[in-house]
């Protein structure tokens, strides 16, 4: 058997390639109308945020207790590696560490300290290390060694669903809304904090395609664009990154989850960036 890589739905992968990749992910929640939804499960109409605010919750230790424990016992005893949301976005991590503990030394949880494709590029790399036969601890390794290296930015249209779920501080959210600004934020040990301001949509952006081409350098690098709810704008700064990122093969685009979504807003595009090691 080989090691199992157990992810969230934060991490937007396609189910496709999860099924693809022996990868177990494990659902987040949205409060709509007093239903809970599981994202990746159960559906949620597109227009769920139209009707007032929405709340979000982690994954439960309940939950990741029996998808641990199912990864277990398809990897043959081999283990799993489960990497998740940044701590400082979601409780997630800590019903993570909590359910490992109580099964024992053959799960190892990665915190990456990013969402979206920032986990995803790190599970993608902890699966591909398990295929290739790589043992506990390589494939651990291998999904600390891209989280370490993934950068995530992001344009928001309106600070204030940031604000209402607690992902932003007061002082930035006023520099957006009081201040008529429109901040570029990028994830910093694991929070989102303002990297740049501008003073429309269009600077914003033209400085989030700086921020990722200063990121990619030399080398080569992987890009997944992100929105909510706008993939033309999406599509736009995709076709900007491959001009202006000569080191990168194709630029993937992809809807935020409807977790991610319900804190970013309708109007907001991101960028994750892993650059080769």
């Amino acid at each position: 058997m080989s090691v199992v890589v157990v992810t969230d739905s934060s991490a937007c992968i396609d189910d496709a390639v999860a099924r693809r990749e022996g990868m177990a992910v494990a659902p987040l929640h949205v409060f709509v109308g007093g239903a809970d939804l599981r994202e990746g499960i159960d559906p949620i109409p597109d227009d769920f945020a139209a009707d007032g605010p929405v709340t979000t919750a982690g994954a439960s230790p309940d939950e990741l207790r029996r998808i641990y424990g199912d990864a277990l016992d398809r990897s043959g005893g081999d283990g799993v590696v489960a990497v998740h949301i940044s701590r400082g976005l979601s409780s997630t991590w800590e019903a993570a560490r909590r359910a490992a503990a109580e099964l024992g030394d053959g799960i190892r949880v990665v915190d990456s300290g990013a969402a979206g494709m920032g986990v995803g590029y790190a599970a993608l790399a902890a699966s591909s290390t398990a295929a290739a036969g790589g043992n506990l601890d390589a494939v651990y390794d291998a999904a600390v060694s891209v989280s370490a290296r993934v950068r995530s930015f992001i344009v928001v249209d309106k600070l204030d669903h940031l604000r209402r779920g607690g992902r932003i501080g007061a002082a930035a959210a006023l520099l957006g809304t009081a201040l008529a600004m429109k901040p570029v934020l990028h994830l910093s040990e694991g929070r989102l904090v303002l990297a740049e301001k501008a003073r429309t949509s269009t600077k914003a952006l033209g400085k989030l395609v700086n921020a990722v081409a200063s990121v990619a350098g030399e080398h080569g690098v992987a890009l997944t664009v992100h929105h909510m709810q706008c993939p033309e704008r999406a599509e736009t700064l995709a076709s900007q990154l491959a001009e202006r990122v000569s080191q990168v093969d194709r630029v993937d685009v992809t809807p935020f989850g409807a977790v991610l979504g319900a804190h970013v807003g309708p109007g907001a595009v991101g960028v994750a960036v892993c650059p080769d090691a």
